[in-house]
């Protein structure tokens, strides 16, 4: 056996490895700044579907590659490690789960010190450090709720309390939903009161908290505090003139149940894949005729629909669950049948119509997407052409920009003992004592 040759050879794969790890630094360097600079909003849900999509990663991978790029943004020496080949993409990976500005430096000590299976044990160490920490402050926090309702010397009512941020989230949320009530009911009032009767500005904000929590505490007795069937409480009631719908430049109303105005293209988009009312109206705007109820697409169309499509058809999506939408709209005379349908999902369904992405159906029945210049957006993009030997090109690089790597660059200092993690968990995380 020739040792000399397959130690040259295992040196070959060790300096390759750390050219590939240096390389990774500035891929990832470039999806944080693509990802910033939201590259990737051209009707792609997220950075991680655009890279799945352009690029040919799994979707999973490619999520964990714009988590990690964002942490290196915060993290500049594990990010200088990894550039410089001397820790690998998998210590980096494990490492930017626990990693912070006040622990970075200890733990590129780990990663250099260790091998990548030390690192993955002492960062699982770590996070059950951190689980425990934060399941003792959700506790205390939980301890601490309280709701104190008390009456004043004159008569007002006081309330001092603290809330978990989860229920706190909702209060907030319903006493914006309720100023807005009452912001809209005062606007009604005022358009037809004479300018004395209407007050110059609206009260402070405290006075509308305090108005909209009386809303809130109203409107919660009178429901019984049952917040009703969900079919109802998630149907969306959008008014459309026909000539708007066939034809979004035409005039024509397109209104919610409560009066706000829409787009003739989100009525289209919504008139797509819902139930609707054909109502007729006299000359003088009273309804004369109201047809039943039909639905868009048939529940057996529908499970055709999502037995042929297996989810959303827009390139580099896929996501599971989606909304029909019909090819040419039924509003035209597209009829509604499994050729003129095709499966997209809340996003993409929103971009067809209302961002300007066309799709069409090709006389061999495959679906074709374009941007909103024309381009097209292929399900599959073509790869990028390599001139060269890029295994030489990227040592080139990485000669010109001074990064020397061999193949001990990524070599940890490990020399065989056994690992304590308990005891390298209480030296380094700093709230395991």
């Amino acid at each position: 056996m020739d040792t000399r040759s397959l130690d040259r050879l295992g040196d070959e794969i060790a300096e390759l490895s750390a050219h590939l790890d240096a390389a990774t630094a500035r891929l990832l360097e470039l999806i944080r700044e693509f990802d910033a600079r939201e590259g990737w909003n051209t009707g792609f849900r997220s950075c991680a579907a655009w890279l799945s999509w352009r690029v040919g990663l799994d979707l999973g991978a490619a999520r964990e590659r714009v988590r990690v790029a964002r942490a290196l943004g915060t993290l500049p020496r594990l990010a200088q490690a990894l550039a410089r080949g001397e820790l690998s993409y998998a210590k980096v990976r494990a490492l930017t789960r626990v990693a912070t500005p006040e622990t970075e430096e200890r733990l590129v000590a780990v990663g250099r010190a260790g091998t990548a299976d030390h690192v993955e044990r002492i960062v699982r160490g770590w996070r059950r450090v951190d689980r425990i920490a934060e399941a003792r402050e959700e506790a205390r926090r939980h301890q601490s709720r309280a709701l104190h309702v008390y009456q004043d010397e004159d008569g007002m009512v006081i309330l001092r309390g603290r809330l978990a941020p989860e229920v706190g989230a909702v209060l907030v949320q319903a006493l914006t939903a309720a100023r807005e009530t009452l912001y809209r009911q005062a606007r009604a009032k005022g358009a037809g009161a004479s300018p004395a009767d209407v007050s110059a500005e609206p009260p402070p904000l405290a006075q509308q908290q305090a108005d909209a929590l009386a809303l809130v505490a109203e409107t919660a007795l009178q429901h019984g505090l049952d917040p009703g069937a969900p079919g109802e409480r998630y149907q969306v009631v959008v008014h459309v003139d026909a000539p708007a719908l066939a034809d979004p430049d035409q005039p024509g109303q397109s209104v919610l149940d409560d009066g706000t105005h829409v787009s003739a293209e989100t009525s289209r988009r919504l008139a797509c894949d819902a139930s609707r009312v054909v109502m007729r109206h006299g000359l003088d705007g009273r309804v004369v005729e109201v047809a039943a109820r039909t639905r868009t697409i048939p529940p057996a169309l529908r499970r055709a629909l999502h037995h042929r499509d297996r989810g959303c058809r827009f390139p580099g999506c896929g996501l599971r669950f989606g909304q029909g939408h019909h090819i040419r709209h039924w509003a035209q005379g597209g009829p509604t049948t499994l050729s003129n349908l095709a499966l997209l999902c809340r996003r993409h369904h929103r971009a067809v119509h209302e961002e300007g992405y066309q799709l069409d159906r090709q006389p061999d029945g495959e679906l074709r997407f374009r941007r909103p210049d024309g381009r097209p957006l292929p399900e599959v993009p073509p790869p990028l052409e390599v001139l060269g030997d890029p295994i030489k090109i990227l040592q080139a690089q990485h000669d010109a920009e001074g990064v020397g790597l061999n193949a001990r660059t990524a070599t940890p200092g490990w020399l065989g003992e056994r690992l304590d993690v308990g005891w390298a968990i209480d030296v380094l995380h700093p709230l395991a004592r």
